[in-house]
């Protein structure tokens, strides 16, 4: 008898697992968001002596959300 291998399984883990894996991805990128939009409301000196690029924070945007 041959098993049946289904996409869940091919990819590694259940459903709910990987759905949570993707919310935890999505809140990562949210805050890494929301820090940004503060860390650009900083001078450039300031951002400077603690090692950040204004452009690359531009680049990797911001958010004003409430969540």
């Amino acid at each position: 008898m041959t098993m049946k291998t289904t996409t869940s399984t091919r990819a590694g883990g259940s459903f709910m697992r990987r759905a949570f894996d993707r919310m935890i991805e999505a809140r990562s990128i949210q805050a890494r968001r929301y820090v940004n939009g503060y860390l650009l409301s900083l001078d450039d000196a300031t951002l400077a002596s603690h090692g950040y690029d204004r452009a690359q924070l531009e680049r990797e945007g911001t958010s004003t959300s409430a969540f």
